[in-house]
C-alpha cells in the first residue's frame, strides 16, 4: 500500500486546548485520524509536542511502519518529533490499512494482535468527576459505574444513560440545580470533598433505578495527583497543611472501607505512581481489579516491573502514553500474557476520533472507559460501539461479569 501523503495539523480537544490531526492519503483514499490529550498524566509518559508538520512517503506494514518512525525519533521518550505526532500517523495508517483490506477496523485490529474472537466490552462511565477533571474539592478523580449484568452492549448503554440521569436528580434533589454541573469527562462535579459521599450519591442512584442486580462501581483515584512529600493529602486544592496528610496504610484502609460498605470492584491508581511497596501491599491484600495507569503508562518496561512486583492485576492502556499501535498491542499481549485484565481508555482532553472504540473490540479487554453518557467527545466512541455490535450480529459476545476475563466467554 502506498501512502501517498502525511498532512498533520493542529486542531482543539473537547477542553479547548491544541492537539494533532492527521490526513493520510492513500489509492483509496483519506484517512483521518485524532490524538487525545491527558490532565492527570504520569511523569513516565512519552512527551507530547503540538506543532508538528512531518510529511513522508512510505510504504510499509503497521509494525513496520511504527518502527521507522521510532527509530527516526532516535529518542527514548519519543521528544523530537513528539509521541502525538507518531500517534497521528500510527493511527491514520491502522485505519488505511484496514480500507486496504476490505474489513472493519476492529477486524484488522484483531488481526494485528493475533486475535480471532470479538468482544465487546463493559462500559465504565465517568458519572462523577473530581480530582483533575474537576473545579471541586473532590480528591479522587473518578467515580464510575458498570453495567456488568446488561445483557449486551447496548443495553449497558441503557442502563447507563437511565442511571446517569438519575443521578443527576439525586445530586439536583440534595444540593441544587448548580451541582449538577459537569467536569472534563462529563460526569458530575457536585462541590464536595468527601470521596464516601460521591460513592454514596451513586449507591443511591443504582438503588433508586432499580440496578442494583446491574451495576457495579470503578473508581480512579489518581493519587499522584495529591502525594506530597511521601504522603497523600486527601484536601489537595486547599492551601497545603501538613498535617492533614496521611500514610499509604492509612490510605489503604480507606479503600477497604469503600470495598466493604460499597459495590466497589475496580480501583485505578490507588497510590502514587513510585510508591512501589504500597501497590503490591495493596494487591495482595484486596480481591478486586487494581488498575495501573500512572504505574504503568502503557509501557512494557513498567508492565514488567508491575508484573514482578505484583503491583496490580489490570492495565489500563491508552494509545497516546506509549505513541504508536504496535506499542500499544505489544504492551496490552503482555499484560494478558501474565494473567491481567486490560481497560482500554480515552484522555480526559478528547476529540470525536472513535478510533479506541474499534481497539478495545479488536484487542478483546472487554472493559473500556469513555467517560459519562454525556459530551459528544465521549458518547462518539460508545455509539461507535453499538455499530459494531450490529454489524457483529449473532457473533457479538458481550464481556459482562466476564469483563476482566473476556477470553472465559
Amino acid at each position: 500500500m502506498s501512502i501517498l501523503n502525511i498532512v498533520a495539523r493542529e486542531i482543539l480537544d473537547s477542553r479547548g486546548n491544541p492537539t494533532v490531526e492527521v490526513d493520510l492519503h492513500t489509492d483509496k483514499g483519506l484517512f483521518r485520524a485524532a490524538v487525545p490529550s491527558g490532565a492527570s498524566t504520569g511523569i513516565y509518559e512519552w512527551i507530547d509536542l503540538f506543532h508538528i508538520s512531518h510529511r513522508r512517503k512510505i510504504i510499509s506494514q503497521q509494525e513496520k511502519l511504527d518502527n521507522t518512525m521510532i527509530e527516526m525519533d532516535g529518542t527514548d521518550n519519543k521528544s523530537k518529533f513528539g509521541a502525538n505526532a507518531i500517534l497521528g500517523v500510527s493511527l491514520a495508517i491502522c485505519k488505511a490499512g484496514a480500507a486496504e483490506k476490505g474489513v472493519p477496523l476492529y477486524r484488522h485490529i484483531a488481526d494485528l494482535a493475533g486475535n480471532r474472537e470479538l468482544v465487546l466490552p463493559v462500559p465504565a462511565f465517568n458519572v462523577i468527576n473530581g480530582g483533575s477533571h474537576a473545579g471541586n474539592r473532590l480528591a479522587m478523580q473518578e467515580f464510575m459505574v458498570l453495567p456488568v449484568g446488561a445483557e449486551s452492549f447496548r443495553d449497558a448503554l441503557r442502563v447507563g444513560a437511565e442511571l446517569y440521569q438519575t443521578l443527576r436528580g439525586v445530586i439536583k434533589e440534595k444540593y441544587g440545580q448548580d451541582a449538577t454541573n459537569v467536569g472534563d469527562e462529563g460526569g458530575f462535579a457536585p462541590n464536595i470533598q468527601e470521596n464516601s459521599e460521591a460513592l454514596e450519591l451513586i449507591k443511591t442512584a443504582i438503588e433508586k433505578a432499580g440496578f442494583t442486580d446491574k451495576v457495579v462501581i470503578g473508581m480512579d483515584v489518581a493519587a499522584s495527583e495529591f502525594f506530597i512529600e511521601g504522603k497523600y493529602d486527601l484536601d489537595f486544592k486547599s492551601p497545603p497543611n501538613a498535617a492533614r496528610n496521611i500514610s499509604a496504610e492509612e490510605l489503604a484502609s480507606i479503600y477497604q472501607g469503600f470495598i466493604n460498605n460499597y459495590p466497589v470492584v475496580s480501583i485505578e491508581d490507588p497510590f502514587d505512581q513510585d510508591d512501589w511497596p504500597a501497590w503490591s501491599q495493596f494487591t495482595a491484600s484486596v480481591g478486586i481489579q487494581v488498575v495501573g495507569d500512572d504505574l504503568t503508562v502503557t509501557n512494557p518496561r513498567r508492565i514488567q516491573r508491575a508484573v514482578e512486583e505484583k503491583a496490580c492485576n489490570c492495565l489500563l492502556l491508552k494509545v497516546n502514553q506509549i505513541g504508536s499501535v504496535t506499542e500499544a498491542i505489544k504492551a496490552c499481549k503482555l499484560a494478558q500474557e501474565n494473567g491481567w485484565g486490560v481497560m482500554v481508555s480515552h484522555r480526559s482532553g478528547e476529540t470525536e476520533d472513535t478510533f479506541i472504540a474499534d481497539l478495545v473490540v479488536g484487542l478483546c479487554t472487554g472493559q473500556i472507559k469513555t467517560g459519562a453518557p454525556c459530551r459528544s467527545e465521549r458518547l462518539a466512541k460508545y455509539n461507535q460501539l453499538m455499530r459494531i455490535e450490529e454489524e457483529l450480529g449473532d457473533q457479538a459476545h458481550f464481556a459482562g461479569h466476564n469483563f476482566r476475563n473476556p477470553s472465559a466467554l
